[in-house]
Parts: structure tokens; sequence; C-alpha cells
């Protein structure tokens, strides 16, 4: 009688025993299915270039953190044909970039990882009297042809145009999807990020330029782009066309903590907690091309 309660307690501990490893197991599975990232990364990540993509990353910095406590990211700007040229020369593990790959660096094994859609808003001081223009009169405008805002409508005031280096994404887009190639004005006063350009604009009278829409706020005026507003919907519908894709590139195809990181901001997890909440569009809804 003895043996054979002895034997009944042993089974019971080895069934509880192999019921906490199965339970001990399936948990790891569900961390690693949840973020879709490894569960054991640890290293050191560096990026630069855009700034519109900054607000973004910084927050899927701070969240991988949550799931990765050994991996140290560092994040700058410098705009996004900086980010480019460090990542080809390896300086940087990640360049990001809200335009697609320089010319130049073509041959340079550069891998391109798509992260959102980046939409573009043409803000002014709160001073200006209109809040639309027409493309022409944007191209005319910030190729100095128009210099005075009662040419389009608005009060007899002077235009001053606010806005990127040559080095910045976002100057390329204006130039590419606004301008179509035709160059801007000399005359006009350079800032070296999307919040040093809104702050610019918010001081001083008569002034446009263009952030990225995730740096709109009630200090500046968002303009309508001929008479569209800039909404997710608007985007996806193909009415409102001041948008690219931010990438993330890397030399060669992304690998241990710097793929974990790529692969977390582009899952669907991050992107559906994340992207529009932070003024981005999420790659799934961007007009087909």
């Amino acid at each position: 009688m003895r043996n054979s309660l002895k034997k009944t307690g042993l089974l019971a501990m080895a069934l509880v025993l192999g019921m906490s490893i199965f339970a001990g197991c399936g948990g790891s599975q569900d961390k690693k299915a949840a973020t879709n990232t490894p569960v054991n990364v640890e290293g050191k990540i560096t990026a630069s270039g855009s700034t519109a993509l900054l607000p973004l990353l910084k927050v899927g910095q701070e969240e991988f953190y949550k799931l990765h406590d050994k991996v140290t990211i560092n994040l700058s700007g410098g705009g996004s044909f900086t980010g480019q040229k460090q990542v080809a020369s390896g300086a940087v593990n990640i360049g990001n970039s809200d335009v697609g790959l320089a010319a130049d660096l073509k041959d340079k094994g550069i891998v391109g990882h798509d992260l959102v859609g980046i939409p573009f808003v043409f803000i002014v001081n709160k001073d200006v009297a209109i809040d639309n223009l027409s493309t022409q009169q944007y191209v005319d405008i910030m190729t100095g042809k128009i210099t005075n805002w009662k040419d389009v409508g608005g009060s007899d005031q002077k235009i001053t145009i606010i806005h990127r280096a040559k080095s910045s994404g976002s100057r390329a887009t204006i130039e590419t999807v606004v301008l179509k190639g035709q160059e801007f004005t000399n005359d006009a006063v350079i800032q070296d990020s999307n919040g040093a350009v809104r702050s610019a604009i918010a001081t001083t009278p008569g002034a446009i330029g263009y952030v990225d829409a995730a740096y709109v706020d009630a200090s500046v005026k968002a303009m309508k782009f001929n008479g569209t507003a800039y909404s997710i919907q608007a985007v996806s519908d193909g009415k409102y066309p001041v948008y690219t894709t931010g990438k993330m590139f890397t030399k060669g195809e992304a690998t241990g903590a710097v793929k974990a990181f790529i692969d977390y901001v582009t899952s669907a997890e991050f992107q559906n907690k994340n992207v529009e909440s932070q003024g981005f569009i999420p790659i799934t809804k961007l007009p087909k091309k």
C-alpha cells in the first residue's frame, strides 16, 4: 500500500513538473510570436538620416527596449542623404531616408527596407490670410516667381520661404513631387530640421515652408494642396500627392540586432499601434503604383 501511494505521488509530481516546463516553453514562443523578433537580442545599433522619421523611430526605440534590454540604439538626424552616405561608408548601421537611394550609391550594396509613407504638408505663419494654393502657385512661390501673397489672393505681404538644405530628403521630395525637377529659389532661409522649420515659420510673418505631417501643430497654419487638406484617406484615394516612402537602408542584408529592430518597426504589431498616431501612413494604406 505504501509503495502504491509512493508511486502515485511520484507520478503526480512528474506530471506537474512536465506541465510547468511545457508552459514555460509556450510562454517563450508566445513572446517571440507577439514581438516578431527573436527573444535573445543584444548589441549596439547606430542610425542617422531623415529627421522626418525620428519621431516614429524614437517610439520604436522605446518599445524595443522594453522587449530587449541588452540592445542600445543611437538615433540621430542630419538629413536623408547624410544617412545614406553614412550607411554606405559603414559609419552607421542604418541610414533612414525619405527619398530613394542616391544614384552614386546604387553600386555600394545598399539594401532598402520600406518603413512608412511620409506625408508632407505646406505650412505658413498664422497671419497669412489664405489656406489653399494650386500646384502651380506652390511652384511659382518656391522657384521665386511669386514673392508677394497678394499675387495669390492674399494680403500685400512679402513671402519668406523657410525650408531645408540640399542634403534633406524632405527638400528632395518636394522638388520631385511638386516642382517636378525645377530648382528652388536661393532667396530662402535654410533650417536643419523639420522642427526648426516649423519654429521659424511660426515666428516669421508671411513665411511659408513644408514639414513632415507629424510636425504640424497649432503654432502654424496647415495649407491645402489643390483644395485638398492632408489626411491618410486623401492619400489612399489618390487626392493628396505630397508624400514619399520612408526607408531604412542597410549595407548588405541586415543581421543580428539591426535586423531585429527593422523587423520590429516594420511588423504589423508596431505599425498598427504607432504609425498613424505619429503622423505617418502604414505601407498597406499607400496607393498602389
